[in-house]
């Protein structure tokens, strides 16, 4: 089956582009904005409206595949790329990809993946949106041409030897982490809440005194909604480096509070992402490592996930090998293609590291989608629903298309034994 067409659309996506280093420095909202001026190259505002873009690929036979290029929320800071704007990347695709890809056959998705990957112009990788939405595409139509679902092609294309079977859902509140909290307990949400801990005097306390009293409060709701004893969510919560910020990266300082913190999070797991930015990856790494070998050396029920600084496949790898975190975000547009995310989720379970399939609220609901089957083909250890804050969209999503992929294949494995039998 031949690629006849490169079709490209731009598109709007679930949220925003948010300058991180403008609301660090202090930013203050404006109603859903922010008042000031961003600092971040490329921005013209703190939050503007996050794009994307569909990539649309036609086939001989008239089925259409697609995926959609998106970027982070925090796009250009912590080691990731630039703002990624339609306008500016459309005509990338229509010069150097339509013309690579037009009359290709599509004979393993592996292959052509790892080629689009690792396309050069003058010198340089595309931008890791264009190769997360190409590669999509190209996962999307491997699975039309075999008429399977797209967990099973990377199934049996990289030999996982997974069984599919329901990933945890981690869902994220924003900044509404009262109300929408109680959405994912009604819901069942298995991971929880994330929170948007993102700055030291609103969220987290000039003291920590504001995240101690809201993980005492996030207990006592799953104990009052809760509909059955066994619901028992993980506790997630993304703090953005600033417990880091506010005991100055002390060491011993950060794994007292973080104590305090699991205390006040008992009967549930407790997992902390981000304690602390270093401002690059050496130093992250190393800070990173260090705190969970004292949180480990103090039996401090923590879990560090990684998030900032380890954004490509070889950091990852790094990341994994060096024990640096209990889990790691795989944030999946930060990779580039989603060849990248299957080898990375794969390599963590090898090292006995948790791969969290996870994103950004500013992706679309196709990228969901497709790292949903990702997610299942290599056996994640937990997965985003995403796109989007308001938690029923983006957990909808994902929870709908999981069990839709599920049911398609254990349907067709049942079909096949009954023809063997």
């Amino acid at each position: 089956m031949k690629i006849i067409e490169v079709i490209c659309s731009p598109g709007r996506t679930g949220f925003f582009f948010d300058d991180q280093q403008a609301i660090k420095n202090g930013a203050e909202h404006d109603g859903f904005s922010y008042v000031g001026q961003p600092v971040t190259s490329g921005f013209t505002a703190i939050r503007q409206a996050g794009e994307s873009i569909s990539v649309m690929l036609l086939l001989e036979d008239g089925q259409l595949a697609f995926g959609d290029c998106a970027a982070v929320q925090y796009s250009g800071t912590g080691g990731r790329h630039p703002l990624f704007l339609a306008g500016d990347f459309i005509p990338v695709i229509e010069e150097h990809i339509a013309p690579r890809l037009r009359g290709r056959e599509l004979i393993s998705f592996t292959d052509l993946a790892e080629e689009m990957d690792n396309i050069t112009i003058d010198g340089k990788m595309l931008h890791t949106a264009l190769r997360y939405g190409i590669t999509q595409a190209l996962l999307d139509a491997a699975a039309k041409v075999k008429k399977v679902t797209m967990a099973e092609v990377i199934r049996d294309e990289y030999d996982t030897g997974v069984e599919l079977k329901p990933i945890p859902i981690f869902t994220q509140s924003g900044d509404d982490r009262y109300d929408n909290v109680d959405k994912m307990i009604i819901k069942g949400a298995d991971v929880l809440p994330h929170g948007l801990i993102n700055n030291i005097p609103e969220k987290l306390g000039e003291n920590g005194e504001k995240l101690l009293e809201y993980v005492g409060w996030l207990c006592s709701r799953i104990l009052a909604l809760r509909t059955r004893p066994t619901y028992q969510p993980v506790l997630h919560i993304d703090v953005y480096g600033t417990i880091g910020s506010l005991f100055g990266n002390d060491n011993e300082k950060m794994a007292h509070y973080l104590s305090r913190l699991a205390e006040a999070a008992q009967p549930f797991r407790l997992r902390i992402e981000g304690p602390m930015d270093m401002e690059n990856r050496t130093d992250q790494l190393l800070a990173l490592k260090i705190l969970r070998q004292t949180l480990k050396q103090k039996n401090i029920p923590v879990e560090i996930v990684a998030d900032e600084w380890c954004n490509t496949w070889e950091d990852i790898k790094l990341f994994a090998d060096e024990q640096a975190a209990d889990m790691i975000q795989i944030k999946t547009p930060d990779l580039g293609g989603i060849n990248n995310i299957v080898k990375a989720i794969l390599y963590c379970k090898k090292q006995g590291v948790g791969a969290y399939c996870g994103g950004t609220c500013n992706e679309t609901d196709r990228s969901a989608q497709i790292c949903t089957h990702v997610a299942l083909a290599c056996g994640a250890d937990q997965c985003l629903a995403k796109p989007g804050m308001g938690v029923d969209e983006g957990y909808m999503i994902v929870f709908n298309e999981m069990n839709r992929a599920l049911a398609l294949a254990a349907a067709r494995k049942r079909y096949q034994a009954s023809l063997a039998g």
